[in-house]
């Protein structure tokens, strides 16, 4: 099966966890979905102070800048079958 076979399941699977990930691994999983799936990030971080989610989800996936589409897949992959058990 090829990486995007595998990402495709993984997104599949990672809707059916026995368990809610906590928010710092769920972030993870967006992050590595936004990486794998449009690039680096653009535009402006959130400005708004009380708009805690989307400034935290900004920063996540701009942590992951430069990285390879591929590699965002594979990663996003081994957190799923990881959090999967």
């Amino acid at each position: 099966m090829d990486i995007k076979a595998q990402f495709e399941q993984a997104i599949a699977d990672s809707k059916s966890l026995t368990e809610k990930p906590s928010n710092e691994t769920l972030l993870q999983l967006y992050s590595l979905y936004k990486q794998s799936t449009e690039g680096d990030v653009s535009g402006e971080a959130p400005t708004n102070p009380f708009d805690f989610v989307n400034k935290a989800k900004y920063e996540a996936w701009s942590a992951l800048k430069g990285k390879t589409s591929e590699e965002s897949m594979q990663q996003y992959i081994e957190l799923v079958n990881k959090l999967k058990g």
